[in-house]
């Protein structure tokens, strides 16, 4: 939960925000979206004001590259974060988020398209790496502060079989494909809401690196059994269709997609630990079925076997 006089301003900027890009008067309140540790998101009428994670770095040219990227991310409201309370702060367009209440409506195809849009456009000069390992990382470094130490050691197993760029321990070997960094169908928006075309947001991650990362999270779901292979199969077909550069045209994806699925497992799976550490509960059976994944991978290298992928 956020601090109540940085909740309060931001309430008072995103109505401010709202205001100023409108003549005609506002009967509405604020709604507040998020409010967790990592992200304050405030919404009045048709602007959005986020309030980044305190250790939020090189916002302003992820800022940048988004405004630049028309019809795949939407547009920030400026490319420049102010600060309010020591935590940086921009402005957005509302947008129509997913249904999470409806699954089978879940826009799989156009996620895929929209990332493979991403990886084909030429990154801006000066943009950071995209930050998805170092989240795994520091994920890992979350579920050991935690201390269950039942739930621990086959991640921690399946953490050190992952090569060091997994783990953000050198850099990415792929320095010019533009990735998102951190996808999954909440980070999709329909602008002009509610109906308008698809989005991508939050820019936190954004930057240069391996694309397979952003395919990772529904590659690990379907190798866990939390994504039917239908679903799989739309996403990645779409993402083939459009010419997507991480996985090849045809044949087996798995070899491309392996190491970074394993680290996404492996990633939920020290989150999910760490949640219920601090809740003071037990492990639900999806937490528990990306636990029992990462038992799995724990003896095998970082390569391609059947159960995993299967």
């Amino acid at each position: 939960m956020t601090t109540q006089p940085l909740l309060a301003e931001l309430i008072l900027r995103a109505r401010a925000e709202a205001h100023s890009r409108t003549s005609s008067a506002c009967g509405c309140g604020a709604t507040t979206l998020v409010d967790r540790p990592d992200a304050t998101v405030v919404r009045h009428a048709d602007t959005v004001a986020k309030a980044h994670a305190p250790d939020t770095v090189d916002l302003i040219p992820r800022l940048a590259a988004a405004a630049h990227l028309p019809g795949i991310f939407l547009p920030p409201l400026g490319e420049s974060p102010i600060d309010l309370h020591g935590r940086l702060v921009t402005f957005w367009p509302y947008g129509e988020p997913v249904d999470p209440e409806n699954p089978d409506a879940a826009p799989w195809e156009t996620a895929a398209t929209l990332l493979a849009r991403l990886h084909r456009t030429p990154a801006p000069p000066g943009l950071p790496p995209m930050r998805g390992p170092v989240k795994a990382a520091l994920a890992v470094a979350r579920l050991l502060a935690a201390g269950r130490l039942r739930h621990t050691a086959p991640v921690l197993r399946a953490w050190l079989t992952l090569p060091p760029w997994a783990r953000a321990e050198t850099p990415m070997s792929d320095t010019t494909t533009l990735c998102h960094g951190d996808l999954h169908l909440g980070q999709l928006v329909r602008h002009p809401a509610p109906d308008g075309p698809w989005h991508l947001i939050d820019v936190d991650d954004l930057g240069v690196g391996e694309p397979a990362w952003d395919l990772a999270r529904p590659a690990a779901w379907f190798a866990c059994g939390l994504l039917s292979p239908d679903d799989w199969s739309r996403f990645l077909g779409a993402y083939r269709a459009a010419g997507g550069p991480a996985v090849p045209a045809e044949g087996d994806p798995w070899p491309a997609l392996d190491v970074a699925a394993r680290a996404l497992v492996v990633q939920t799976a020290a989150r999910a630990i760490a949640k219920a550490t601090e809740a003071g509960r037990p492990l639900d059976d999806v937490e528990q079925a990306v636990v029992d994944a990462c038992d799995r991978m724990g003896s095998a290298p970082p390569q391609l076997t059947g159960g995993f992928a299967k």
